[in-house]
């Protein structure tokens, strides 16, 4: 800032500097209550349930994750009840 700026521009940038700092605060700390209020607890429950929503437990022992479509014979009724 060089004193032949106006007052204002250098209140402005002032103030844009200490905005700026405020809001990289401000979006940290929303972001951490939103983590510890709804992700953090979702994920333990997850874990304490034993829940496996992605089916991947069993992926080791069988070594794939190829799961067979659905192999009914096409027909009129069915083809529709998908349109």
């Amino acid at each position: 800032m060089s004193k032949g700026q106006p007052i204002g521009r250098r209140l402005l940038a002032g103030w844009m500097a200490i905005a700026g700092r405020f809001g990289f605060v401000q979006t940290l700390m929303i972001l951490v209550i939103f983590y510890a209020t709804l992700i953090g607890p979702a994920s333990l429950l997850t874990k304490i349930g034993r829940r496996d929503f992605l089916s991947k437990r069993g992926l080791r022992a069988e070594g794939s994750a190829w799961i067979d479509a659905d192999t009914a014979e096409p027909d009129l009724e069915r083809a529709k009840l998908l349109s």
